[in-house]
């Protein structure tokens, strides 16, 4: 990540800190519901469990990295910003937690230092082939990698990255992006991951009114397995392994 770009994300997570979960949208009542599915995944997909080493990259103010911590596993969490880290490492006092300041795209761990690797719209914060370098670098051999990214196909989110206007409401940061999925199958696939699944989820609008939440979630559990509709959903779920 080069100088200016890292010094602007810093500045943008100073300016969200304070009100970072709701601007993520995970501190409404669909939004924490939406986070418990993310955790979830995690957990499932990356056979996180007590024993293992993770890696969460851009962990913010530690809404993830509390979840998966209550599975026992050693986790380390990093992000480039100091004021979303100091946030995290107020709310979460466990033993197996750590929290270090690290550019993704040039860590300081030694190679296949960690089983999983994971993490929350935090990819397309990046430099893709910079990132994917690292992340294979230090995962481990046969390791799993888990992450959740919005879907570029979604309208809400194509408005938010190419609309400027809008970027500057929904606090967009400046290098912002959303990803195709095929287009990021292939660069998994070209960096050596295996096993590559990417596919569509999420139509729960962290907004939607508390009585309404039941029923769209059924609702959205239709459309995600409707052909074609179904790759307009929010956010792309993304896992793989290392050869």
């Amino acid at each position: 990540m080069k100088a200016d770009k890292i010094q602007s994300e810093i500045e943008h997570g100073k300016r969200i800190a304070k009100d970072a979960i709701n601007i993520w949208g995970w501190g409404t009542p669909a939004g924490q519901i939406r986070a418990n599915r993310r955790a979830g995944y995690f957990i499932q997909l990356g056979n996180i469990k007590a024993g293992r080493k993770v890696l969460e990259l851009g962990c913010g103010t530690g809404e993830f990295t509390k979840r998966i911590a209550e599975t026992g596993v050693d986790i380390t969490g990093v992000d480039i910003s100091p004021d979303l880290l100091k946030i995290a490492t107020g709310r979460i006092k466990n033993k197996t937690v750590r929290f270090q300041i690290q550019n993704v795209e040039k860590m300081d761990f030694d190679d296949e230092s960690f089983d999983i690797v994971f993490g929350s719209s935090i990819l397309h914060h990046l430099n893709l082939k910079q990132a994917l370098l690292e992340i294979y670098r230090v995962l481990r051999e046969g390791g799993r990698i888990v992450f959740t990214e919005p879907n570029m196909l979604n309208p809400q989110i194509w408005l938010e990255r190419n609309i400027p206007a809008i970027r500057s409401l929904t606090h967009t940061s400046p290098g912002e992006t959303a990803f195709l999925k095929w287009h990021l199958k292939r660069e998994l696939l070209n960096h050596g991951f295996k096993d590559v699944r990417i596919r569509t989820f999420d139509f729960l609008h962290p907004l939607t009114s508390q009585k309404l939440i039941q029923s769209i979630i059924n609702i959205g559990n239709v459309i995600e397995n409707i052909p074609l509709v179904k790759e307009i959903a929010g956010s792309l779920l993304i896992h793989a392994s290392k050869r």
